[in-house]
């Protein structure tokens, strides 16, 4: 079987990286097009068996899947390259308009490119869910189950990781059969995935838990709990853990410590950087980064505040992507090697047909935070779903030129996205300039 290379790959990973645009629902799309169906580097199995192991971690979904891909592809070394390459345009991006915003606090011309960007994506979202959709879900037990984890999500609020065991658990009880196929790729040769013995995998852990936490030691210890970075570090390392079901399950109570608690920036301030982050390439919890930048330069000590909160965001970014990369580096082995047990077939085919369901809700999320103006929320007898309000016509617009694009005119990503930013930025130009 042929080989990736990892210069190929480290190519392909950075652009992943500098088009992942549209939240978890978009970046998970873009790696399905761009890894499983032009490139065939990993089978249709493999993709939504890896997405299925990082629902249920702590952190960023999408990045965790680019690192199980790149760990399956080349072992450690590629894992590592994916999930750095796949955050680091992004959060290129967010310290330099951060930096901006703390000088400015004017980021119209960013709003404007990016304002095509998120429409166009949503055609590529949905190029996704239905090919995901058509070839996981074969039986009407694993459209019940995609079903029903869409409705646990939308409307009750369930997290990620119940919904995805819950699905599991009844999988294996119905003894569900896999609706994708459990070949490999005929194409590619994946690196070794057997479990390792319990003391290197011990001793894998301790480095990792060394380069995490060890930083945050040295920096509590020199400069004391009191300081900014000493703060910043323990706060962010704790989201590191309590992450589950995505970044949106935790950004409200990130907003309220950062804001109330430790009074970092203002509710203003934290819905830009929010909306920062939304526009963005990269995980939305990026936005971690920019309340990390904005809270070390307002308190800089004997640093310049620009070279302060550069820091305070280097440093966010690290207490909270290397846990997230440390998951799937220690992880994935056992999963790769339990996966491979027919036992478990049933399980798994369930799993795969609840995430079909939990990309929809993050799709539909996605669509309707674009398409409309304003997004609020009902509340009562046990249910909460969203309702939205005031629709953007041109945002409706670009998105159905760019699926007639994809979809139609077979165009690429590259192209629909550039058309996208084009017009977006048009039309803020010409109404808003």
């Amino acid at each position: 079987m042929a080989e990736v290379s990892f210069p190929d790959a480290l190519a392909v990973w950075t652009r992943i990286g500098l088009l992942s645009f549209g939240g978890p629902a978009g970046q998970i799309a873009l790696m399905h097009r761009m890894l499983v169906e032009e490139r065939k580097w990993i089978d249709e199995n493999r993709f939504l068996r890896a997405l299925n192991f990082c629902m249920l971690l702590p952190g960023p979904e999408a990045q965790q899947l680019a690192t199980y891909i790149g760990w399956m592809l080349h072992g450690t070394r590629g894992g590592i390259a994916a999930g750095v390459l796949f955050v680091l345009p992004g959060a290129l991006v967010v310290l330099l308009l951060s930096a901006l915003y703390h000088a400015t606090r004017d980021l119209s011309v960013v709003a404007g490119l990016f304002y095509g960007i998120k429409a166009a994506v949503l055609a590529i979202v949905l190029q996704a869910l239905l090919r995901i959709a058509g070839r996981a879900l074969k039986s009407r037990a694993s459209w019940s189950l995609a079903a029903g984890a869409f409705l646990a999500l939308f409307l009750f609020g369930v997290t990620f990781p119940l919904v995805i065991l819950a699905a599991g658990g009844m999988g294996a009880v119905l003894g569900l059969t896999p609706g994708a196929t459990h070949a490999e790729s005929p194409t590619v040769s994946l690196a070794p995935s057997g479990i390792r013995s319990a003391g290197r995998t011990l001793a894998i852990a301790a480095l990792w838990l060394a380069l995490w936490l060890g930083p945050l030691a040295a920096i509590l210890l020199w400069l004391g709990p009191g300081h900014i970075f000493a703060q910043i570090g323990s706060f962010f390392s704790t989201m590191a853990v309590v992450t589950f079901g995505g970044a949106y399950a935790v950004l409200a109570y990130v907003a309220q410590e950062a804001v109330q608690t430790y009074a970092w920036l203002t509710p203003g301030e934290m819905l830009d950087g929010l909306g920062l982050a939304e526009t963005t390439p990269g995980p939305l919890i990026l936005v971690l980064e920019f309340v990390g930048f904005l809270a070390a330069a307002r308190d800089p000590g004997l640093l310049p505040p620009l070279l302060a909160g550069s820091l305070g965001a280097i440093w966010t970014l690290w207490v909270t992507f290397v846990p997230s990369i440390m998951w799937i580096i220690v992880g994935a082995p056992y999963v790769e090697a339990l996966t491979r047990d027919k036992r478990l077939s049933g399980a798994l085919t369930g799993i795969t047909a609840a995430v079909v369901g939990v990309m929809a809700n993050l799709a539909l999320w996605f669509a309707l935070h674009v398409l409309f103006r304003t997004v609020g929320a009902w509340e009562g007898y046990g249910l909460r779903f969203l309702l939205p309000s005031a629709p953007d016509p041109a945002a409706m617009l670009i998105a159905a030129a760019a699926g007639f694009a994809l979809l139609r005119l077979r165009f690429g990503v590259l192209p629909v996205l550039g058309l996208g930013a084009a017009a977006g930025a048009g039309i803020r130009l010409i109404f808003e300039g």
